[in-house]
């Protein structure tokens, strides 16, 4: 009975941490532009936390470089589960035109695991919008515990 109470909160009203990974800026100007009244965020109950240990979301912007790594790392290992991580921009998804470069390992699922790909440069506040309602779908799901990321696999380099 508990366990569905936390779950059907989680739904109605999730935390995000946002985290960026050394970017243009360009994406992390549109998520603040979500927290805005022109799109209002939170509407959907959704309030922007700075705790990992409180997020129920992970919104991560910009290229994972070798400084950086631990950190996301660290975030994500901190979050309770279920969690869900949403990649946002070009450089998040792929490592954007920095993605050449001696430093940059890529994506963010090239360290840990993506559930939501957001495109774009930057990526529209209506789309981080979407992107976050289609994350929530996986606090619906009743054994989302059970297929959390618990086991990041030879996903996460070290």
């Amino acid at each position: 009975m508990f366990k569905k109470f936390i779950r059907k909160s989680r739904i109605k009203s999730p935390w995000l941490l946002h985290y960026d990974c050394s970017s243009c800026n360009g994406c992390d100007i549109e998520v603040l532009a979500c927290l805005t009244p022109v799109y209002d965020i939170e509407r959907f109950g959704i309030i922007n936390v700075g705790n990992p240990f409180h997020a129920d979301i992970l919104l991560v912007t910009g290229t994972v470089n070798l400084r950086n790594r631990k950190v996301l790392v660290n975030l994500f290992d901190q979050m309770p589960n279920p969690k869900v991580v949403v990649a946002i921009g070009s450089c998040a998804l792929s490592g954007g035109i920095f993605r050449e470069t001696y430093n940059v390992l890529g994506g963010v699922d090239k360290v840990i695991p993506v559930d939501v790909y957001v495109p774009g440069c930057p990526a529209k506040p209506e789309a981080i919008i979407d992107g976050v309602v289609m994350g929530l779908d996986k606090f619906m799901d009743e054994k989302a515990e059970e297929k959390s990321h618990a086991g990041r696999g030879d996903s996460r380099q070290s």
